[in-house]
C-alpha cells in the first residue's frame, strides 16, 4: 500500500504542475533552477562530509559517511535530462546512498547540454572512472551509480569499458534510469497522466539539445540498443507510475537474455526518482536501504 506521505507528495506535485508553464518550450536556465530548488526541499538521512576535488580537470566531490569502508568506492552520475543537475542538487541523494552503502562516493559535475551536447557527458564519466583507477583503486572495488539521465550514463560507461577492454566495476546501481532515448515503450502512453515528475514534451526537447544529430537508437546513447553481454550485476529501481517504467523493464529483460545478472525492482505507486524524498517518504528510505543491501552483497563477493 502506498504511504500517506506519498499521497501528500502527489498532491504537491499536482499543484506544482497545475501552476507551472504548460507550454512545450524548454527554458534550460529555469529547468536548472527548478531542479536546484526542488532538491533543497529534502534533507539527508544522516551526517556525512563532502570535499571538493578536481578529477581530470572536472569538478567533483567526495562524499564520505562516518562509517565508510575505505575499500568501497562509488562513482555517482547525477540526473537532470542531460541539461540540469549538479553536485549541489544531488549531494543529499548521493549522501543517502553513501550512508546506506557505507561507501565513499565520488559525485561528478559533468558537462551539460546545450553548451556541451553528446558525447561530452559520457566522456566526462569515462574520465572520472579512469581517474579513480589512476588513484590506485581497483576496478573491483568500484560501483557505478546514477539516477535518471545519470543512470543512462552509468550504463553507457559500462558498455564503453567493455568494448575498450577496460576493467569493469563490480556492479551498477541505476535509479529511475533512461536506457532507451526513443521514448517509445508502452509506459510513455499508459503512464502519461500518472507520472507527475516528467513532462514528455520537455523531455523530447531536452533530447534534441543533447543528441543534436545523433539517432536516439544509437547504442552510444541508448543502452537498450546495444549488445549487453559481459556487463556486471545491475540493480534497476523504477516506479510503477513512471514514464520510463517499461523502458527499464525491457532493458532488464534484454540484459538477462544476454546473461547479465539483473535485480529489477518496480516500486508500486512511486513517481520518478522518489528516492530524493527519502527523509519524507518511507518508500524512499526503503529503496535506499535496498541499494545498501545490494551493494553489501556485491562487496561480499570481492572482499
Amino acid at each position: 500500500m502506498v504511504s500517506i506521505q506519498m499521497r501528500l507528495l502527489e498532491i504537491f506535485l499536482l499543484l506544482t504542475r497545475l501552476f507551472s508553464d504548460r507550454s512545450s518550450k524548454l527554458d534550460v536556465a529555469k529547468e536548472r533552477a527548478d531542479v536546484e530548488e526542488m532538491t533543497r526541499m529534502f534533507k539527508p538521512l544522516g551526517k556525512f562530509t563532502h570535499e571538493a576535488v578536481a578529477v581530470n580537470g572536472l569538478k567533483a566531490e567526495w562524499i564520505v559517511p562516518p562509517e565508510a569502508r575505505p575499500e568501497r568506492v562509488m562513482l555517482f552520475l547525477h540526473g537532470g535530462s542531460f541539461n540540469a543537475g549538479s553536485i549541489a542538487s544531488h549531494r543529499t541523494l548521493a549522501g543517502n546512498v553513501a550512508l546506506a552503502c557505507q561507501a565513499r562516493v565520488l559525485l561528478l559535475d559533468y558537462r551539460l547540454a546545450p553548451e556541451h551536447p553528446f558525447p561530452a557527458a559520457i566522456e566526462d564519466a569515462i574520465a572520472a572512472y579512469e581517474w579513480l583507477l589512476a588513484q590506485g583503486i581497483p576496478a573491483r572495488q568500484v560501483i557505478a551509480a546514477g539516477d535518471s539521465a545519470g543512470g543512462n550514463l552509468g550504463l553507457e560507461l559500462l558498455l564503453h569499458l567493455r568494448d575498450h577492454k577496460r576493467p569493469l566495476p563490480s556492479a551498477a546501481v541505476c535509479l529511475s534510469p533512461s536506457p532507451d532515448l526513443t521514448f517509445s515503450s508502452p509506459s510513455w502512453t499508459t503512464n502519461l497522466k500518472k507520472d507527475l515528475m516528467l513532462d514528455i514534451r520537455k523531455e523530447r526537447k531536452s533530447l534534441e539539445i543533447y543528441l543534436k544529430s545523433v539517432d536516439p537508437r544509437d547504442p552510444r546513447v541508448s543502452p537498450s540498443y546495444a549488445h549487453l553481454e559481459g556487463l556486471p550485476p545491475l540493480l534497476l529501481q523504477v516506479g510503477s507510475y513512471e514514464l520510463l517504467r517499461s523502458d527499464v523493464e525491457q532493458f532488464a529483460e534484454k540484459a538477462r537474455a544476454a546473461g547479465v545478472e539483473v535485480t529489477l525492482e518496480v516500486w508500486p505507486g512511486m513517481q520518478h526518482e522518489w528516492h530524493f524524498a527519502a527523509d519524507f517518504l518511507p518508500e524512499g528510505r526503503q529503496a535506499v536501504a535496498r541499494i545498501g543491501a545490494f551493494v553489501e552483497a556485491i562487496y561480499a563477493r570481492v572482499d
